[in-house]
């Protein structure tokens, strides 16, 4: 599959279109219809070529999700620039150094930003411009700031570059290994490539309302910004107080009429809990579509007993690949049913293979590493020649594989069946132990809510701690569980520790924190 826009010129594209549809709701602060969308974007773009941002700069996003942020997005894209989000809620220090390291020309950030990020990037070296966003208490900040500085210092329209598909359109930032997050860049083919393969499966209609729950540093944005805006459907914001109480989203979600939900498993688990999800009407929706972390199979059942109306599609893939995988759960789940849905088949726009520790090919039904190939997969790690050298794997034929990390095993029927991360597996006793099979056993006791497994070195060897949040208080004594662990997992696999918590940590992207559990451990 081979597209031909850019990724900012779906925007254009919509515009022309359907000038006066709303492209963004923001249910605290109004809308923007795609006319003004593109208007107010063309606006960031002139003052940032003032600036001096050019085609392959790296321009800092450092706010919340908003319109403004949405609009300042397209706008870096016009410039031919690269984006480079940051989490907002994240210590100004980790933003600081992301910023530094791809060497932002400029920072679009909020007024309460200005002085910590100043304070630590003159401490890394050379400060880059801040555009900051003032704000009035009436309009939005970012016409505000556009406004006041055309009328201290105007700036000519220019014209909107559109630069080659291989150019740099955005670069996200994920954790590191060495405790440094890395920069994973990908262009304007990956991501389009990415939102050409979603137009095809999920057939996007322009009376569409998209839920965008992801943060804009998390790749599930990719999905939620440019495939609305392409086929001029609406984009719904949804913030973080609300986007993470299920009694406050579940109503939202209602109201607003969200017809393509998206998000990490953990926020629909805690919707099909404690949402109260009967009270509401949900008949304008008709996709259900989640990923980041396996869906324990007893909070989708129960999902689906409350929703059953969408279709459901288990999307699978690293922020290197955008989704690489996807598999649509069927209508049915039995009762009896513990273990999770296979992350399915790869997408068509993307090749798959799984290889051996040696990188040899393996038989179907072998366990082996799975890797990806084609237009979706990123460039590579901003800076990092050596890692990048790491991170995949070189045909005879000199086709470049990512190396996702992952343990999967391909099923009779041609779907991946996930087994686990190849750096979340462990020698105990000289079992091999896969942390997320101990997890999958615990979630099949009734009263836990969630569960999170990690493995702990000491003189003796290898111990396993479990943390548990159960519901309503009803939690097990530790010689229950261990009775349960052992008539439900082989014996080397029943955890050592237990520890309760009220609820798991979570990292900003709604995924388990196993590094704070670690640390907790």
């Amino acid at each position: 599959m081979d597209t031909q826009m850019t990724l900012h010129q779906y925007l254009g594209h919509s515009a022309r279109r359907r000038p006066d549809h709303t492209a963004v709701e923001d249910p605290a602060d109004g809308t923007i219809t795609y006319r003004q969308l593109d208007a107010l974007s063309d606006r960031v773009r002139d003052r940032l070529w003032h600036l001096g941002v050019r085609p392959a700069d790296r321009v800092g996003i450092y706010m919340r999700k908003s319109i403004d942020a949405v609009a300042a997005i397209f706008g870096i894209l016009k410039t031919g620039a690269t984006y480079v989000p940051v989490d907002p809620g994240a210590p100004v220090a980790r933003n600081a150094y992301i910023l530094n390291n791809c060497s932002v020309k400029v920072v679009i950030l909020e007024n309460r930003f200005v002085e910590g990020l100043t304070a630590e990037l003159a401490q890394l070296g050379e400060v880059p411009h801040l555009l900051a966003l003032a704000w009035d208490g009436r309009d939005r900040p970012l016409e505000v700031t556009l406004q006041r500085a055309q009328e201290q210092d105007p700036v000519p329209v220019v014209d909107t570059v559109i630069p080659d598909l291989d150019s740099l359109a955005y670069i996200l930032y994920t954790s590191g290994s060495t405790g440094k997050p890395k920069g994973v860049m990908l262009s304007h083919r990956n991501g389009a490539s990415y939102v050409d393969w979603c137009s095809e499966v999920f057939e996007p209609h322009e009376t569409d309302r998209f839920s965008s729950h992801a943060p804009l540093h998390f790749d599930l944005s990719i999905l939620d910004i440019y495939v609305p805006l392409k086929h001029g459907a609406t984009l719904v914001l949804i913030g973080e107080e609300v986007g993470k109480q299920p009694h406050l989203l579940a109503p939202l979600i209602a109201d607003r009429r969200i017809s393509v939900w998206y998000s990490a498993p953990s926020i629909l688990s805690a919707l099909a809990q404690y949402g109260d999800l009967q009270r509401y009407d949900y008949s304008s929706l008709r996709l259900v579509l989640f990923a980041g972390e396996v869906f324990p199979v007893k909070h989708l059942r129960r999902l689906k007993s409350l929703w059953p109306h969408p279709r459901y599609f288990n999307l699978y893939g690293p922020t290197e690949t955008n989704v690489c995988t996807y598999y649509e759960i069927p209508a049915d789940i039995p009762e009896d049913r513990t273990q999770p849905y296979p992350i399915g088949k790869t997408c068509s726009h993307l090749r798959s293979i799984v290889v051996d520790e040696q990188g040899r090919l393996v038989s179907r039904g072998q366990e082996g590493e799975l890797c990806i190939s084609g237009p979706g997969v990123m460039q590579g790690y901003w800076n990092l020649p050596e890692r990048n050298a790491q991170a995949f794997l070189v045909d005879s034929d000199g086709r470049r594989w990512y190396k996702t990390g992952d343990i999967v095993v391909e099923a009779d029927d041609g779907n991946y069946i996930y087994i686990g991360r190849r750096d979340r597996m462990v020698k105990k006793r000289g079992y091999r132990i896969e942390l997320g099979e101990i997890e999958a056993g615990l979630y099949r006791h009734p009263s836990v809510r969630e569960a999170a497994v990690v493995a702990l070195s000491d003189e003796n060897g290898v111990k396993i701690k479990a943390f548990l949040s159960c519901r309503d208080g009803q939690r097990p004594s530790i010689v229950e569980l261990k009775r349960f662990c052992a008539e439900n997992l082989p014996m080397y696999m029943v955890p050592d520790l237990f520890s309760f918590q009220e609820w798991l940590p979570k990292t900003s992207t709604d995924k388990i924190n196993y590094q704070l559990l670690k640390e907790m451990a």
